[in-house]
């Protein structure tokens, strides 16, 4: 496996977060804004849920979501959200279906603590797991993890029910990380849009 990207090759796809991220913060403000009012409405909490990360070289940081669910989940106990799963709210079974949970995410890029593509980011617990029972799963965090990647849009977007599932999510994030271009990014943001619109996995 390649390390991670040199440095001219992380400053082109900084340059590119800040752009692209900056342009997305201005431009959803209004669905943002109308999301964050619907979610006080629709039931009792805060507005974001805040999950704490630790991602490549111990950094750590909080990732910003939309709350879709009537828990607050952190520590040693986070189960992954199933199909039908009774703690996601009214509200956010659609939030999660549409993807606009994810779009405060676009302030953690913005940040520098993200990058609009790569690997998926999972919570501390899941990552110990996992590092455990796949031996190539550290390789997936010699990059930032991304709001969107090559995983998701080739079809394991949501839950990763069984290590199979988790393992071909790794495989997939590591071509990513081995054959990394800005054109890469580029063709992955465009079939995002289309992967959110058609795929089912995620709830």
């Amino acid at each position: 496996h390649r390390g991670p990207l040199t440095w001219s090759e992380c400053a082109i796809k900084r340059a590119f977060d800040i752009a692209l991220s900056s342009l997305a913060l201005i431009t959803l403000a209004p669905t943002m804004l109308i999301a964050a009012i619907l979610i006080k409405l629709d039931s009792r909490g805060p507005v974001f849920f805040l999950q704490f990360l630790i991602v490549f070289n111990s950094k750590e940081f909080w990732i910003f979501k939309f709350r879709t669910m009537k828990v607050m989940e952190q520590g040693s106990e986070v189960k992954q959200a199933t199909r039908n799963d009774k703690r996601v709210t009214r509200l956010g079974y659609w939030l999660r279906r549409s993807s606009i949970d994810e779009l405060p995410q676009f302030l953690n890029v913005l940040r520098g603590e993200m990058s609009l593509v790569g690997p998926r980011p999972h919570a501390v617990v899941h990552d110990d797991e996992y590092k455990k029972l796949i031996s190539r799963y550290a390789f997936r965090l010699h990059l930032k993890p991304g709001i969107t990647g090559w995983a998701q849009v080739n079809g394991l977007r949501g839950e990763t029910a069984t290590v199979d599932l988790m393992e071909k999510r790794v495989d997939l994030d590591l071509w990513y990380i081995n054959n990394w271009s800005l054109w890469l990014d580029v063709k992955i943001l465009l079939k995002t849009f289309a992967a959110v619109m058609g795929q089912k996995e995620a709830y």
